[in-house]
């Protein structure tokens, strides 16, 4: 399909597949994708999803909330230090919160 709603899921992927690798292929995925969400899902009151990435200026006008509580974080945490989040004492749930792991 030619819209996109500005879901989470492939920058979840590259963010995980980051950490993963350590291959820089992923950050340059992400940074892709943030520079593509700018470019035509930007509207002058925040983003909005776009009805079709082919034809200019088709927004569903709707800023859903995942896209500020996971799509972005997953970008913020994509191009931070892994300190930022240290993944084996945190995990993200389906929502992208995190959770402490508790020791066993």
């Amino acid at each position: 399909a030619a819209h996109n709603l500005l879901r989470p899921e492939a920058v979840e992927a590259f963010f995980y597949m980051w950490r993963s690798t350590n291959d820089t292929k992923y950050r340059d995925y992400g940074w892709d994708v943030f520079m593509a969400i700018e470019r035509v899902a930007r509207v002058p009151m925040g983003y909005s999803g776009v009805l079709n990435v082919n034809l200019p200026g088709g927004h569903d006008n709707r800023q859903q909330a995942y896209f500020l509580s996971e799509t972005l974080k997953y970008l913020l945490l994509l191009f931070s230090d892994d300190a930022a989040l240290d993944l084996r004492q945190w995990v993200l749930n389906t929502e992208a919160h995190p959770l402490r792991v508790r020791p066993p």
